[in-house]
């Protein structure tokens, strides 16, 4: 299978180098700086599957029509991949890999939908400069569609593919699971505002209590729009009910806990990793889901509003917030 993966961030320069190596006809595509650097140097990962260093063809934009195409940019950045290289992808499989629950419906303008795979990506990666990714931690590789069944052999010769460098999961309901992603990313706000690590921001207690206020707003918003949430591997429901079930102290803890223990590598999240490559980052498509929810049916979410507000003030001035001025400014919308 003739496989392109568009975007060489940490999760595109991840999957196109497990790929590769495991023998896999793909090339990559990205931003001059990583082109020239995988050029000169090959694509080098490091973390928990040891070090490897892969030669890989990458370019600036598609040279060939590839069977599968992997979508690794972020969601704002989809409708001009598809404007610039439509002819090489109107016939092509494709797969959505972004946070949130819009990438399908933006793929969906330009290319058949029946050709579309939704997927959800539960493992961890860092972009740390160009050509050089640190995987995190392990998880599997959610697949399932938005729009219509799961009937076409080439689909089911996707997973075969892709199973080589993840464990995948073939889901029937990857919207419901997609809205709970969101929770999980939700929380990718707080060190982006900070500036610091996901272990050394919840560490602090008072920034994870922050993130279960998070929590409890969006599922309020969700509950009140009907919205089916749906267990993610890893990340049952019942694991976020519980801490919403429990005092605000008591579940800040336990997230403190899990979270500063991610890994031993620092994780910086989708959000902070684009602030610190110059980027606008997918925040609209994180907490700005919850704000944009709200507002389309008459509700609120201050606290979420209030968040992307400082991240858009982060990306616009590239400084970031004292934990004391987090605080403040969320006085009064974490109970």
């Amino acid at each position: 299978m003739k496989i392109a993966v568009i975007g060489a961030g940490a999760i595109g320069g991840l999957v196109a180098g497990y790929l590769k190596d495991k023998g896999e006809d793909v090339y990559l595509v990205g931003r001059p700086d990583t082109v020239r650097a995988i050029a000169g140097h090959g694509l080098k990962i490091s973390g928990v599957r040891g070090d490897i260093k892969v030669q890989i063809d990458a370019h600036e934009m598609l040279v060939s029509k590839p069977e599968l195409a992997i979508l690794a940019t972020k969601t704002q950045d989809i409708e001009s991949v598809f404007k610039g290289n439509l002819a090489f992808l109107k016939d092509s499989l494709i797969i959505t890999t972004q946070n949130g629950v819009r990438a399908d419906d933006i793929v969906g303008r330009f290319v058949p939908k029946e050709n579309i795979i939704s997927s959800i990506v539960m493992f961890g990666a860092t972009y740390v400069e160009p050509g050089k990714i640190i995987h995190n931690f392990e998880g599997t590789w959610i697949l399932g569609k938005i729009f219509g069944p799961w009937i076409d052999d080439r689909e089911a010769g996707v997973s075969m593919v892709l199973d080589k460098a993840f464990q995948t999961v073939l889901s029937e309901d990857i919207r419901g699971m997609k809205y709970l992603k969101v929770f999980v990313n939700a929380n990718n706000c707080i060190p982006a505002i900070l500036g610091m690590s996901m272990q050394e921001a919840f560490f602090d207690r008072q920034m994870s209590r922050i993130s279960i206020a998070i929590w409890r707003e969006g599922f309020n918003i969700v509950s009140k729009l009907g919205i089916k949430l749906t267990s993610l591997p890893g990340f049952p429901l019942e694991r976020m009910a519980g801490l919403l079930s429990m005092p605000a102290d008591k579940a800040a803890g336990v997230f403190s806990g899990v979270m500063s223990q991610l890994s031993k590598d620092p994780v910086y999240g989708s959000v902070l990793q684009s602030i610190k490559r110059g980027r606008n980052s997918e925040i609209d498509y994180l907490n700005g889901e919850f704000v944009s929810l709200a507002e389309k049916k008459g509700l609120s979410a201050p606290l979420n509003k209030k968040l992307v507000e400082m991240v858009h003030e982060v990306e616009a001035n590239g400084l970031f917030f004292s934990k004391e001025e987090l605080l403040d400014s969320v006085k009064g919308l974490v109970n």
